[in-house]
């Protein structure tokens, strides 16, 4: 029979939420994390609650603390993902952190490929608008290479997409939300590890042949249900990247 789900307990909830700040760089490595009394005053719950949050960040090697420094955020090497900028969009503005940069590479129009036209329910032979970035990030270096995909049939309402600069911190999907009119609802991630391309391995700065990378393949759809945008996100090695943490009920 079917069960409604238990929610997780509270301080599991309040390192969740510090979990996101920390990994999409609100909290940056070696920032002071909120004390004890000031999260149980902000989150209205026990000090043992705050107790116990921080102590789940510890065990993950996300936080420590140190005597007369308070607790700090440990220099952490994960990815960071399409859901941690959205989040940050939403709560600071802007989609990339402070300690990021973003270079673009490549914007244009050019001949889809099969699984490109696939995900954007194009028939082949078809075109397509891309944009491609290469995001770096202080003390580590070059950390993602994503690339956007569009129907070439939106270049006239969305022009800006195909200039080689920032669109100013809001992110294509808010851009082509703007000027379409259409509202994004939810995304769909796909991942998956394979060798990187030489091209790829470049941009990294991986070895020149047998390097891994994991590759993001994102969709985000409207709430008609039909793509916004396709993306692909390319990572370096030896970086964490998925995390989830749920009950084990017996």
């Amino acid at each position: 029979m079917p069960e409604i789900k238990v929610v997780l307990p509270k301080y599991l909830q309040i390192a969740a939420d510090l979990r996101d700040r920390i990994l999409r760089g609100d909290l940056a490595p070696g920032a002071e994390v909120d004390s004890e009394r000031k999260i149980a005053a902000d989150w209205k719950v026990a000090r043992p609650t705050a107790t116990k949050a921080l102590e789940a960040l510890r065990r993950e090697g996300l936080i420590e603390s140190r005597q007369g420094s308070g607790t700090r955020v440990r220099d952490v090497r994960a990815h960071r993902r399409a859901a941690h900028r959205y989040h940050r969009y939403r709560a600071q503005g802007a989609q990339y952190a402070p300690d990021e940069s973003m270079e673009i590479l490549r914007t244009g129009i050019v001949a889809a490929p099969d699984h490109v036209a696939e995900a954007l329910g194009l028939e082949q032979p078809a075109e397509a608008m891309t944009r491609r970035r290469l995001i770096s990030r202080v003390n580590l270096g070059p950390a993602e290479i994503a690339t956007s995909w569009w129907p070439a049939s939106l270049a006239d309402n969305a022009p800006r997409l195909l200039e080689p600069v920032s669109l100013g911190g809001i992110g294509s999907v808010r851009y082509v939300e703007s000027v379409t009119g259409r509202i994004a609802s939810y995304a769909k991630d796909r991942v998956a590890a394979r060798l990187a391309t030489s091209d790829e391995a470049d941009l990294l700065g991986l070895p020149a042949s047998g390097a891994a990378v994991l590759v993001y393949r994102h969709s985000v759809f409207g709430t008609d249900d039909q793509i916004i945008e396709y993306a692909e996100s390319v990572y370096p090695p030896d970086m964490w990247s998925v995390e989830q943490e749920y009950p084990i009920e017996a």
